[in-house]
């Protein structure tokens, strides 16, 4: 993922509208997600509980899952990746951190698995929320994925970035695929119904790059 990410910088034009939202957005969720990081870790030494109910905490996670500022961007394009990856590895941490809050690092799957189970009983709402909006990025992130390898020539399609490119795919299939078994054990109705509207309003993408010698042209 590392190395995929390098290759992407290639990139080089950026479009006007993009260019001017990009800054802004990028700059605050990285800090949003710095900041909640630094209370998730404070929360867990000192043995309280996380609590995202108000400010500034509140302000924070709506920052780093803002579904109104994704939802707000012009259509995805090749020069996108790059931030939107930032955008989704930032959310993704986050997410992470909370599932694995109280657990001391590196968090063993199964070791923790009782920990992990509860956190994600406390932090259902925070879950739907974080992963619903982990699926809207990742179909936007995919898109802008097959714009990029398509404005490659073949001589540019190298096996490093073909093996980049089939890892970010199977990355965001996961996610979804995680969404979904997070919906099949159980949520509250509200929550089911977000992350059901989520894959809902993705799945012509995911239909489209769940294969890979179909038409994907859009």
């Amino acid at each position: 993922m590392f190395v995929f990410r390098a290759l992407l910088l290639l990139a080089a034009l950026i479009s006007p509208a993009s260019a001017e939202n990009r800054p802004a957005i990028e700059a605050g969720v990285k800090d949003a997600a710095n900041q909640l990081q630094l209370y998730l870790d404070f929360a867990a030494k000192t043995g309280r509980r996380a609590d995202f109910s108000t400010p500034p905490v509140s302000d924070l996670f709506a920052t780093v899952f803002d579904l109104k500022q994704l939802a707000a961007l012009p259509p995805p394009q090749a020069t996108d990746l790059p931030w939107l990856m930032n955008w989704m590895a930032a959310a993704n941490g986050v997410l992470k951190s909370i599932l694995y809050f109280g657990i001391n690092p590196p968090a063993d799957p199964i070791a923790d698995a009782p920990a992990i189970k509860r956190n994600a009983t406390d932090y259902e709402d925070q879950e739907a929320v974080a992963l619903s909006f982990l699926i809207q990025i990742g179909a936007r992130e995919i898109q802008s994925a097959f714009l990029f390898m398509d404005q490659l020539t073949p001589q540019q399609r190298t096996p490093i970035r073909e093996e980049g490119f089939k890892s970010a795919r199977t990355g965001s299939a996961e996610t979804l695929y995680g969404a979904l078994v997070t919906i099949a054990q159980g949520m509250k109705p509200a929550n089911a119904r977000l992350l059901s509207a989520a894959i809902r309003d993705t799945s012509e993408v995911w239909s489209w790059t769940s294969f890979p010698k179909i038409d994907h042209s859009f």
